[in-house]
């Protein structure tokens, strides 16, 4: 069975239980941790959900609001769910029981 995966990003709430609300405020704690991303740079970290992070930055994250990568990006999966069938027994397989009958062409009679 096929598994739907998807995931939360948590790091403006978590920025705003920290009393962070602007992305300056998160730069200077990424730099004290050698992080130098551009101001643009963690705008997207905070604002979309990125699709690839290195781990360097998710540690940083981690250390900077004392948290754990499952409290900062959290993860849900679920069963995918497949299409309705029909269930009848009077279901009719028409390749082998309802053949069509050959036509036969009666010309008009004038």
């Amino acid at each position: 069975m096929k598994r739907t995966v998807d995931y939360t990003w948590n790091l403006a709430e978590l920025m705003a239980r920290n009393a962070m609300h602007n992305t300056t405020d998160l730069a200077s704690h990424l730099q004290q941790r050698d992080i130098n991303l551009s101001a643009s740079q963690i705008y997207r970290l905070v604002t979309n959900r990125p699709e690839r992070i290195s781990l360097p930055i998710l540690a940083a994250l981690c250390d900077i609001f004392n948290c754990t990568a499952t409290e900062l990006i959290e993860v849900t999966a679920t069963d995918a769910i497949a299409p309705p069938r029909a269930v009848n027994d009077s279901v009719i397989d028409l390749n082998t029981q309802a053949r069509p009958r050959r036509a036969r062409v009666i010309p008009d009679e004038h």
